[in-house]
């Protein structure tokens, strides 16, 4: 096995991916497009870094990874959309919240922190306002450990 399942860049990914489907469930038509592809890039997402863990190529695993970043990028997209389709607002990333959000820390006890997360961060998410901008940060975290990956895959593949 890879070992993905104990990589933090996994563990999140896959918090958003469960948050995605209980965010659709809420707040977006359930038959929409908009529903299938938010789920559709969150799982992407989430299963690239599978699949790129597993691969035996280093530049089969930094495609897949670079995939995976690229899901999450659209899957960002969507929820500034939503947030701005909605006139909410969206959160200066000095905003306490967000702070508190970027220094939670997944779990390596749970598959999905999303209920934790919540909880610790204090945040309704039964408020559209609220979960989007969780989705935001939560994102924009993943993307910085993709980023972070990447880096040191291209590293090693040029070694």
């Amino acid at each position: 096995m890879g070992g993905y399942q104990n990589l933090v860049v996994y563990r999140l990914a896959t918090t958003i991916y469960d948050a995605t489907v209980v965010f659709c469930d809420k707040f977006v038509d359930r038959k929409s497009r908009t529903t299938d592809k938010m789920i559709q890039a969150a799982r992407s997402g989430k299963q690239n870094i599978v699949e790129g863990s597993l691969e035996k190529s280093e530049e089969s695993n930094i495609k897949l990874t670079s995939v995976a970043r690229a899901s999450f990028g659209e899957l960002l997209e969507d929820y500034l959309d939503f947030l701005r389709q909605k006139g909410f607002k969206l959160w200066d990333k000095n905003d306490p919240r967000v702070l508190k959000i970027r220094a939670f820390r997944e779990s390596t006890e749970n598959l999905t922190n999303l209920t934790n997360l919540s909880n610790w961060a204090n945040l309704d998410l039964n408020e559209g306002e609220d979960f989007a901008n969780l989705m935001i940060c939560l994102i924009y975290k993943e993307n910085y450990l993709l980023d972070q990956l990447l880096r040191a895959q291209r590293e090693k593949f040029v070694r």
